[in-house]
């Protein structure tokens, strides 16, 4: 008894694919590890990088934009005031 999947791949045909694989994994620890353990440890790796940006962004760059900037929107308009010198007369003719 042969069913169909798909197009043309038989399940008896494809179960033993996967047991051949999983027999492989099963016989060779590390084989498994190099090809399922690393790319997950990759993905956690870059998961924690971008846990640690985020946090130095939110909890070290932001406050010191916002004190920056309160601090110019405090103090900015508290400078020496300049009187504006006098304008030149017109010359007429």
């Amino acid at each position: 008894m042969r069913a169909v999947v798909g197009k043309a791949v038989p399940v008896s045909r494809s179960l033993h694919v996967l047991a051949s694989i999983l027999r492989l994994f099963a016989l060779r620890p590390l084989f498994t590890t190099l090809i399922l353990g690393i790319p997950i440890i990759v993905l956690i790796v870059i998961g924690l990088a971008a846990v640690l940006l985020l946090k130095l962004l939110f909890f070290v760059v932001l406050p010191i934009v916002i004190g920056v900037w309160l601090l110019k929107k405090i103090f900015g308009g508290r400078r020496a005031h300049v009187p504006p010198s006098e304008p030149e007369p017109v010359a007429t003719v």
